[in-house]
C-alpha cells in the first residue's frame, strides 16, 4: 500500500477501521525496521541534496488526535537526517503576540527557507479544527479560513515549498489504551493533562471537522494523505515511504562547483 491523496468527491471514513494498518504491511516489525532503515538512507541523500541546492524547501504537516503519535513520527522518520538541515515547530495554543495578527502569522514565519526540510506538529489547520470545535470565533469567520488556507498553500508553492499533510488516524480504542499508557509510564505521564479527557469527549465533533478539512483542502498542490496509525511502525512507513517518494520526485541536484575554485586543487599542497 502506497497513500494516496484524499479527494472531495471521494467518501472519507475516520472510523476504527481506517485505523488499521494495510495487511501488505501486517509483517514483523524487523522486516519494516529494514525496510525503513534503506529508505532513512535515502531521505538523508535526498536531504544532503536539497540542502546543498539551496532552492526549494519541503514542508511535511503532521495532524493527529491527542496520542495520535506526532512526536513519536517524527523521532522515527527523521533519525537518520543531518538536523542542520530540518526544522520542527509545534503549534500550542497562540501567545498574546501572536493573538494580535492574523491566524497565519505565526505560520507563515515558521515555513521553511530553501534547502530545508520543515516538520510541523500541528499546524494552521488547529484554526479550522480546535478553534471550530471549540467556538473560539464565529462560524462565519472560520468557515471563510478553508479558502484563505488554500490560497496561502498554493502561494508558498507557487515560491519553491512543496507541502505534505498527513493525518496519523487512530481509533478511539486505540486512543484510550495510549492514554492509559500515558498515566502509568514515568516516561509518558509528564505528557498527559487533564485536558486531553475533555477533548476526547468532543471526538464526533473532531471528526466532523477533520472530514470538513480534508474535503475543502486537500488540493492538487498540498495534497492531505490518511495515515492508519494504529500500529506505529506501519505508520511510520507509509509516512517516510511518501517523503521519499516526494523528494525523489523534486530530485534536488548539488550545485556546480565554482571553475575558480577547483583550479586551486593544483595549489593544495
Amino acid at each position: 500500500m502506497k497513500l494516496t491523496p484524499l479527494h472531495d468527491h471521494e467518501k472519507i471514513s475516520l472510523g476504527a477501521k481506517a485505523a488499521l494498518p494495510p495487511r501488505s504491511l501486517d509483517a514483523d516489525d524487523e522486516v519494516l525496521d529494514k525496510k525503513m532503515d534503506k529508505l532513512r538512507a535515502r531521505l538523508d541523500e535526498l536531504q544532503h541534496a536539497l540542502y546543498a541546492e539551496s532552492k526549494r524547501a519541503l514542508l511535511v504537516v503532521l495532524q493527529a488526535r491527542d496520542a495520535g503519535g506526532k512526536d513519536g513520527t517524527i523521532r522515527r522518520v527523521f533519525s537518520s537526517v543531518n538536523p542542520q538541515g530540518c526544522t520542527v515547530t509545534g503549534f500550542k495554543a497562540p501567545s498574546r503576540i501572536e493573538l494580535a495578527h492574523d491566524y497565519l502569522w505565526r505560520v507563515h514565519a515558521a515555513i521553511p527557507a530553501y534547502g530545508m526540510i520543515g516538520i510541523f506538529n500541528r499546524s494552521h489547520y488547529e484554526d479550522v479544527l480546535a478553534v471550530r470545535v471549540h467556538q473560539l470565533v464565529p462560524k462565519k469567520i472560520w468557515k471563510e479560513r478553508y479558502d484563505q488556507i488554500n490560497h496561502f498553500e498554493r502561494m508558498l508553492t507557487e515560491n519553491g515549498a512543496t507541502i505534505l499533510k498527513f493525518f496519523l488516524h487512530i481509533s478511539k480504542e486505540e486512543q484510550r489504551v495510549r492514554l492509559a499508557e500515558r498515566l502509568t509510564d514515568p516516561s509518558k505521564n509528564w505528557k498527559f493533562q487533564a485536558g486531553d479527557l475533555d477533548e476526547r469527549k468532543l471526538w464526533d465533533e473532531y471528526t466532523r471537522a477533520y472530514v470538513d478539512v480534508f474535503r475543502k483542502c486537500s488540493t492538487k498542490h498540498a495534497p492531505w494523505f490518511l495515515v492508519p496509525a494504529n500500529r506505529k511502525h506501519a505508520r511510520d512507513y507509509l509516512v517516510l515511504e511518501k517523503i521519499v517518494a516526494t523528494l525523489d520526485e523534486m530530485d534536488p541536484k548539488y550545485p556546480k562547483a565554482d571553475p575558480a575554485a577547483l583550479k586551486l586543487l593544483s595549489e593544495l599542497r
